[in-house]
């Protein structure tokens, strides 16, 4: 039988753990993890040995996520986009992970498959197949699932798109991939490199108007479902560098140049709805490989307070960034890189 002391104390003990918990719960603390360009087999990421893969694993596995997203590019750009590569071994890979893990599709994976390189495919029939593999019901992938909202049929076109809610945040992952987001001018269609025709850039720009239009409406429906729930916060997911950090001159923006045309009116439409949101709001991607944390939107002259905008690593660097959803903090979203131990 416990003296009365012995009551007090542990009366005490419960007391202070309650509060603990609820100074937890009211800071609406929670993290989730970004990675993304990797494996790469010209990198022996995984290929040769998966020393690098299974610390990157480890070390994503020993934190407390609620979930993780990889933002494209589960191979790199010159090697095979054959079944296997695209869709088995991706699978088992995002499997390994603890946490739900979402997958964003790059432009290693489907955009630049015409090239002789990745095996000669047509591109728009590797996107067909990833859609039917990866996007073919309403998991995430992960030993532990968590369900998501996707934006076209399962298996189907836009399946890839995906939203879900999160600790009062909007996320949603599209389709914009780099490549100029499968955008084709006639100069670059034809090349010894290439098995693309004519007519398959053709077919090309006709699926980059009509993806991007879904893009935009999927957006715009995730910015209002974020205002209906008056959410503090809204995360994009895509993999394509935008082209924020080619040099702006006085004379000309570099990012309205033909290799980064393909992406103006996203990031018109990502404008305006971040203008006309109250939250913060968070893009995140992969592409070019080097972690960064800026705000690039609007010019130095119109700066969007609340548009952040964070890079994801990528091969060889095989390291993962941990954002965390802080309520008390006006910027909502803290970053920590991870840099894995022998990597």
């Amino acid at each position: 039988m416990f003296s009365n002391l012995n009551k007090l104390s542990i009366i005490g003990l419960i007391l202070v753990l309650l509060i603990s918990d609820a100074k937890t719960i009211h800071s609406g603390l929670l993290s989730f993890a970004l990675w993304g360009d990797l494996p790469y087999a010209k990198n022996n990421d995984g290929y040769k040995t998966d020393d690098k893969i299974n610390r990157l694993l480890a070390s994503m596995n020993s934190a407390e996520l609620a979930f993780t997203v990889f933002d494209g590019d589960i191979k790199d750009g010159s090697s095979l986009c054959t079944d296997n590569e695209l869709g088995e071994s991706s699978i088992a890979l995002f499997n390994r992970v603890k946490a739900p893990t979402v997958y964003v599709l790059g432009d290693n994976e489907w955009t630049d498959c015409h090239r002789i390189s990745n095996g000669g495919f047509n591109s728009l029939e590797r996107l067909t197949y990833l859609r039917k593999i990866m996007f073919a019901n309403d998991d995430s992938f992960g030993s532990n699932k968590m369900r998501l909202h996707r934006q076209g049929l399962l298996g189907g076109m836009y399946s890839e798109n995906t939203r879900w809610d999160y600790g009062n945040i909007v996320f949603v992952g599209l389709n914009v991939p780099g490549s100029n987001n499968n955008k084709v001018t006639d100069q670059e269609c034809i090349s010894i490199k290439s098995v693309r025709t004519l007519n398959d850039c053709e077919a090309d720009n006709a699926e980059y108007i009509a993806r991007n239009a879904a893009n935009i409406e999927f957006l715009h429906e995730s910015f209002q479902r974020a205002k209906d729930q008056k959410a503090i916060g809204l995360v994009v997911i895509i993999q394509a560098d935008l082209g924020f950090d080619l040099p702006e001159t006085e004379a000309i923006n570099e990012s309205n140049q033909p290799d980064f045309d393909g992406y103006q009116t996203f990031k018109q439409a990502l404008v305006a709805e971040t203008s006309d949101f109250n939250g913060q709001v968070l893009l995140a991607h992969g592409d070019t490989h080097y972690y960064k944390v800026d705000k690039p939107l609007i010019d130095q002259a119109h700066l969007l307070k609340n548009f952040t905008r964070v890079e994801t690593f990528g091969s060889p660097n095989l390291h993962w960034v941990k954002v965390t959803v802080d309520r008390s903090n006006p910027n909502v979203f803290v970053f920590e890189p991870v840099i894995v131990a022998g990597n």
